[in-house]
């Protein structure tokens, strides 16, 4: 539901508020939800209509790189590894501690291609998620989509990605819809797991957060993967290539 969700608000340019998506929701996939559980769902991801949200004050810094966001919100893909999508995602634990993962996201069948987790939100987390990527799939050259935090937008990490052959696309500043696949995934593990318990150390927040991932990966079955999970869905493909 909640991939659904961040569809319908990338598909409308993240205009809509929950009561519009709960009508299209339900009006697409013949449902009855009501606007209490999507406004829930909604605060949850952290999807609000863009037209009455404050733009927050953020601290400017000077990218070293930049790409034209080549994505263009187009969530789908036709063969395994021809789009990656990633992004950076906290947690908080304990004393207001935070713990940081980074995750890639392959769009032909939605499973998550590498993560690292850390203490800190710095370039080494993003290198260490990339590094296991291309190190999994030595072969894929696809098209990589982030959004412009300064790890991306580095000149070390673009070239990992000339190295790996691979082309970069950003999205816009300040438009989070532009990758709203990934965006979709941490709500979903936010909701499923983090919200439902209460860490107090890092070691149990990130050990939860494995095996949260490969429950994910390997048994969480999708309807828009014919039901089946990830690595079933890749797996099927990969044999009949």
């Amino acid at each position: 539901m909640l991939h659904k969700i961040g569809y319908i608000y990338a598909e409308f340019n993240g205009i809509y508020g929950y009561r519009r998506i709960t009508d299209e929701l339900n009006n697409q996939c013949n449902t009855q939800y009501n606007y209490k559980r999507v406004y829930r769902l909604t605060r949850i991801v952290g999807l609000k209509a863009v037209i009455r949200r404050k733009r927050p004050q953020y601290q400017r810094s000077t990218p070293e790189i930049t790409a034209e966001n080549i994505l263009n919100r187009k969530f789908t893909a036709d063969k395994l590894n021809e789009k990656w999508l990633t992004d950076i995602t906290e947690f908080k634990y304990g004393a207001n501690e935070k713990l940081y993962l980074s995750a890639i996201l392959d769009l032909k069948d939605k499973g998550i291609v590498s993560f690292a987790i850390g203490k800190r939100n710095d370039n080494r987390l993003v290198f260490d998620t990339f590094d296991l990527a291309v190190a999994k799939y030595t072969d894929a050259h696809p098209l990589f989509h982030s959004d412009r935090g300064f790890q991306y937008t580095s000149r070390q990490f673009k070239s990992r990605l000339d190295n790996a052959g691979m082309t970069q696309s950003m999205s816009r500043v300040g438009r989070c819809i532009d990758n709203g696949p990934m965006e979709g995934f941490w709500g979903i593990l936010k909701c499923e797991m983090y919200y439902l318990n209460k860490f107090e150390d890092y070691d149990s927040l990130a050990t939860s957060i494995e095996h949260y991932i490969q429950f994910y990966n390997f048994e969480r079955r999708q309807k828009k993967l014919d039901h089946l999970a990830p690595m079933t869905y890749r797996q099927l493909l990969e044999n009949a290539a």
